[in-house]
C-alpha cells in the first residue's frame, strides 16, 4: 500500500517526522517497504533507495503557469509556440511538442520549468532515462529557455507518452509546483491480518492510535437530484454466502473526461494509472475506503434488457457461459466462478474484473455504480484460476466488512456529481439478506495484566481502543464492554482486544521477565541433533546448504525418473508451479545449482528436508527426511599448481569422498557400496550406499539428459546424490570407541591385483580387510587400469596398505607374513593374479 503523506494528513494529524512515523508504523505491524520522494529534498534521517529519489523541484525554477495562446511553429510540423504567463502578466514564449496541446488552446494551467531545472530526459541515443539540466537552446530557428513539464520529466511516472501536466483551473498561478504537488510516499507491507490498512482511512486510524494524532472524521454530504431510482433497476443475490451485500446507485448525465489534477496526482503517487474521471473516482474511493467499486454503462444494461429496467443478479456462473473481460479476453466460466449477471448473461467477474461490453467509455452518459461485498474465498479462487490479480481482488480476497459498502458508494456518487457533472438519482437498490452483527466483548482489566504482564490503566485502555474506533463503555467494576467498529472483521473475543492493546502500547515497551518456576527437565532430541551434525559435517567438507520449496509440480520431478505414481496435491495452490508436495529434494537442489552456475564456475550444495509420500489408507502422508547433494565444477587443489592452469573437473570419486566423509564422521557400522543403475545417474557411474546391507540412497554422476532437463550444460560433469537421512541417522550408534594416537610407526605396502571385470572393487576391499586382521590399519584404492598388458575382460586394481601395531614396531617378518596372507586370500577367493609376482 503506497501512502502519500499529504493525502494521509487530510484524515489524521501527523505529529511525527517522516523517519519516526515509518518506525512507529513498523512497530505496530505496518512495516515500511520503502519511501518515495517526489520533488522534495530527502528529509534528514530517512534511508531511501537511490531509485526512489527523483529530481528536486526547485521552487524558483518549476512553477505553475497559464497558457495564453498556442500557435503553430513556423519551421516544424510537430512543434508548437506556446505563450505562458507565470503570474507576472508578461507572456513568455516557449517551444513544445506536447501531444495534449493544440493550436488555439488557452487558459490551461501547466507546470513550467525554467533554465537550470533538473529533469528526466529520454531522447538520447540509447533512449535511456537520464537526469539533465535545462539549458537555453535553439529549436528550429527559435531560442527556447523553458519547457512545459510532464510527469515523466519530473520523475513522477514512467509514462513517456503521457503528455504534459494539465492542472485544475484553481491551481495558484506562479506558485512553486513543489508546494502544490511535492510529497513523500510511504510504501507499507500490509500483511493479511492488517487487511483493513489497504485503505487511506485504515492507515489513518493506525497512525492516530500509534502517535496520538487527531483523526479527522469525514462526513459525506451527498446531494441527490429530484429523480428517484425506484423502478429503474433491480438487485438479486442468489447465494448470500457468496455475496453478503450488494448496493447499486444510479448517476445520470455524466460528462466523460479527465479527473481533477489533484486526484490524478494522488492516484499516481499511490501506484495507479489515471484513466478517466469515472474510473479514477472509483479507484480513488477504493484507495480511500478499501472498498472496490465498479461502474457499468447503464444504457448498455438497459439495451441488453430489451429497453426495460435491468436486473442485476449476483450468482455462480453456469457451465458453458462465457464473458469477454476488460482485457479483451474471452473467459470460459464454471460454477466455481462468482459473476455479476443481468437477464442476458454475465457482465462481470465479481470482485475481479468487469466485462468489456458494459464498461464505461467516452459515450457513457448514465452510470450504474456497484458497491458490494463478496466472499473472499470465492474471489481468491476466481482470480487465481484466471491469473487476474488486481487492486480490487487483493482487497476482496483478504476480507472486507459489509458495513463499508454504503459509505463508499455514497462517497463515489458525490465525487461523480462534483467532478463528472452527474446527477445522483434519489435512493439506491440494495440487497443485504444477513447483516453482520458482532456481540459486544467483555474485557477485564485484570485479564489484560495477566496476558501482557504489564498493568494498563482504564484510561489508557479506553484511549487506545477508542483511537481504533472501538466503542467502549463500562460493564462492571474492572470490566469494559467493547463493540467492534464497522470496518473490523478480525476482532471477536477479548484476546483480540488485548492483542490490539499490546500492538499500540508497543511490544518494545512490554517488560522482559524471567520464568519464576524451576526450568523443566531437558530432553535430547536425537533426530534433530543428528540432522544438525550432518549439516556441520557437510559444511566442513566444503558444501553450502540451500533451502528449496516443499511445493512444486510433478513435471519438475519427472526428468529424474523416480517412481511417484501419486502426489499430495493442494486444493488451492498459490500457483500452478506450487501445486503438489515434493517427493524428492534433488529436483529443487538441481534447479538451485543451475541458477548459481549462471554466475559462478562451480557449486557444492546440499539440502536436508522432508519429502511427502502418500500412504494408502492414511489421511496424512509420510514425511521422511532426505539429504540431497549436488556438486559441479573444478576440483580444489591441495597444493600449489601452475599459474593459470585449469583445475581438473570433479568426478565420481569426489562425491563418493563426500559420502565417505559423512558416514565416517557419523561412525556408521558395516558400510559398503555397490553399483547402482537408477534413471537419474550415468549408467556406469552410479553407486548405492549400503549400511548393514540395507540401501540408504544412491549417488554418482548425473545423466547428461537429466542435466539438460534442469538447465545444466549437458557437457558439464554434475554429481548428485539423494540419501535417506532418516534411515541413516537411525543406524548411528549411541556410543563408539576411539583409539589412541599410535606410538609406533606404520609399514606401507602396495598390492596390485588383476581380477575379472565383473568383480567390484568393494568386494576386493572386503577380502583384503578380512585377511589383514588387526595389523591392517588402512586400505586405499589408488589406481585402476584396463589395457593391452592384461587379459581382455579383466582390470587391475592397486591398493595402498598400511600395517601397524599398537604395542610394538612391526618387523619385516610380521609385515611380510600378513601381506602374503592377503595375497593368498585374493588368489583363492577371487582367482586374482598378483601383478609383478604371477
Amino acid at each position: 500500500m503506497k501512502v502519500p503523506l499529504k493525502w494521509l494528513s487530510e484524515y489524521v494529524g501527523l505529529t511525527l517526522g517522516h523517519a519516526q512515523l515509518a518506525e512507529r508504523l513498523t512497530l505496530v505491524g505496518l512495516e515500511s517497504a520503502g519511501i518515495r520522494v517526489y520533488g522534495l529534498p530527502v528529509p534528514t534521517g530517512l534511508r531511501i533507495r537511490p531509485e526512489d529519489i527523483g529530481p528536486v523541484w526547485d521552487p524558483k525554477k518549476i512553477v505553475i503557469a497559464q497558457v495564453r495562446s498556442v500557435e503553430k511553429h513556423p519551421n516544424a510540423d510537430k512543434l508548437l509556440l506556446v505563450a505562458v504567463d507565470l503570474g507576472t502578466g508578461v507572456p513568455k514564449q516557449i517551444v513544445t511538442g506536447a501531444p495534449n496541446l493544440k493550436v488555439g488552446d488557452r487558459g490551461q494551467k501547466v507546470v513550467l520549468g525554467l533554465t537550470g531545472t533538473m529533469y528526466f530526459d529520454h531522447h538520447g541515443k540509447d533512449k535511456e532515462k537520464q537526469l539533465k539540466e535545462l539549458k537555453p537552446m535553439e529549436l528550429r530557428g527559435i531560442t527556447n529557455d523553458a519547457m512545459v513539464m510532464s510527469n515523466f520529466e519530473l520523475g513522477v511516472s514512467d509514462d513517456r507518452e503521457g503528455g504534459i501536466i494539465i492542472l485544475q483551473d484553481d491551481a495558484p498561478l506562479g506558485k512553486p509546483y513543489v508546494d502544490y504537488a511535492g510529497d513523500i510516499v510511504l510504501e507499507l507491507d500490509v500483511l493479511p491480518n492488517m487487511a483493513r490498512c489497504l485503505s487511506m482511512l485504515g492507515v489513518a486510524r493506525e497512525v492516530a492510535a500509534a502517535t496520538g494524532g487527531r483523526m479527522n472524521r469525514q462526513q459525506i454530504s451527498l446531494e441527490y437530484s429530484q429523480e428517484p431510482i425506484d423502478g429503474q433497476c433491480g438487485v438479486v443475490i442468489e447465494n448470500p454466502k457468496l455475496c453478503a451485500r450488494y448496493r447499486a446507485m444510479l448517476i445520470k448525465g455524466i460528462k466523460f473526461g479527465s479527473a481533477p489534477s489533484w486526484m490524478q496526482t494522488r492516484l499516481t503517487y499511490a501506484g495507479m494509472r489515471p484513466i478517466n474521471n469515472v474510473v479514477d473516482i472509483t479507484n480513488y474511493v477504493m484507495l480511500e475506503y478499501g472498498q472496490p467499486l465498479h461502474a457499468f454503462d447503464y444504457d448498455v444494461l438497459k439495451q441488453r434488457a430489451g429497453g426495460k429496467p435491468p436486473t442485476i443478479t449476483v450468482r455462480s456462473a453456469r457451465a458453458g457461459e462465457k464473458l469477454k473481460t476488460l482485457d479483451k479476453v474471452d473467459r470460459e466460466l464454471t460454477p466455481d466462478h462468482l459473476i455479476i449477471a443481468d437477464t442476458a448473461g454475465p457482465i462481470a467477474l465479481a470482485g475481479v474484473m468487469g466485462g468489456l461490453e458494459t464498461e464505461v467509455s467516452d459515450k457513457t452518459v448514465n452510470v450504474l455504480l456497484e458497491s458490494a461485498n463478496f466472499d473472499f474465498v470465492s474471489i481468491r479462487k476466481t482470480f487465481r484460476h484466471f491469473d487476474l490479480p488486481s487492486e480490487a481482488s487483493a482487497r476482496f480476497s483478504r476480507g472486507i466488512h459489509p458495513d463499508i459498502v454504503a459509505p463508499a458508494s455514497e462517497r463515489a456518487a458525490e465525487l461523480l456529481r462534483r467532478h463528472a457533472g452527474g446527477k445522483v438519482c434519489k435512493g439506491h437498490f440494495e440487497s443485504y439478506p444477513a447483516p453482520v452483527e458482532f456481540r459486544p466483548i467483555s474485557l477485564e482489566l485484570e485479564e489484560v495484566r495477566k496476558v501482557l504482564g504489564v498493568s494498563m490503566s482504564r484510561k489508557d485502555v479506553v484511549h487506545v481502543l477508542q483511537a481504533l474506533d472501538f466503542d467502549v463503555s463500562d460493564d462492571a467494576p474492572g470490566t469494559l464492554l467493547v463493540r467492534t467498529p464497522g470496518h473490523r472483521l478480525d476482532v471477536r473475543e477479548s484476546a483480540d482486544l488485548i492483542e490490539e492493546l499490546a500492538r499500540i502500547h508497543g511490544y518494545d515497551k512490554l517488560p522482559a521477565t524471567l520464568l519464576a518456576d524451576q526450568l523443566p527437565e531437558q530432553h535430547t532430541n536425537c533426530k534433530l541433533e543428528l540432522e544438525e551434525r550432518t549439516r556441520d559435517i557437510l559444511v566442513a567438507a566444503g558444501l553450502q546448504e540451500v533451502i528449496t520449496y516443499s511445493l512444486t509440480k510433478a513435471e519438475r520431478e519427472a526428468p529424474l525418473g523416480l517412481s511417484a505414481p501419486e502426489y499430495v496435491t493442494l486444493k488451492n495452490p498459490i500457483s500452478p508451479e506450487r501445486s503438489v508436495m515434493r517427493q524428492t529434494l534433488l529436483a529443487g537442489v538441481l534447479e538451485a545449482a543451475a541458477e548459481n552456475l549462471r554466475n559462478s564456475v562451480d557449486v557444492r550444495l546440499f539440502e536436508v528436508g522432508s519429502v511427502f509420500v502418500p500412504v494408502a489408507g492414511e489421511k496424512l502422508p509420510a514425511e521422511p527426511v532426505r539429504l540431497a547433494l549436488v556438486l559441479s565444477g573444478g576440483r580444489w587443489g591441495e597444493f600449489w599448481s601452475e599459474a593459470g592452469a585449469k583445475p581438473p573437473s570433479l568426478e565420481f570419486h569426489d562425491i563418493k569422498g563426500v559420502v565417505e566423509t559423512l558416514v565416517g564422521d557419523l561412525h556408521l557400522p558395516d558400510v559398503s557400496y555397490r553399483l547402482a543403475k537408477v534413471a537419474y545417474l550415468h549408467p556406469a557411474r552410479g553407486a548405492e550406499l549400503l549400511v548393514k546391507g540395507q540401501g540408504m540412497g544412491t549417488f554418482g554422476q548425473l545423466h547428461p539428459r537429466v542435466a539438460e532437463a534442469f538447465g545444466l550444460d549437458g557437457s558439464r560433469v554434475v554429481l548428485a546424490a539423494e540419501l535417506d537421512l532418516e534411515r541413516i541417522t537411525a543406524e548411528v550408534p549411541e556410543r563408539y570407541t576411539f583409539t589412541s594416537v599410535p606410538r609406533f610407526p606404520a609399514a606401507l605396502r602396495d598390492v596390485a591385483v588383476i581380477v575379472e571385470e565383473t568383480i567390484p572393487a568393494e568386494q576386493v576391499l572386503t577380502e583384503i580387510r578380512q585377511a589383514g586382521g588387526d595389523l591392517l590399519r588402512g586400505v586405499r584404492l589408488f589406481d585402476l587400469y584396463r589395457g593391452p598388458s592384461i587379459p581382455a575382460g579383466t582390470k587391475s586394481l592397486a591398493y595402498a596398505l598400511s600395517y601397524q601395531a599398537g604395542d610394538r614396531t612391526l618387523t619385516e617378518g610380521d609385515v611380510n607374513k600378513t601381506h602374503k596372507k592377503i595375497e593368498d586370500r585374493l588368489k583363492s577367493a577371487l582367482k586374482a593374479q598378483i601383478r609383478g609376482k604371477d
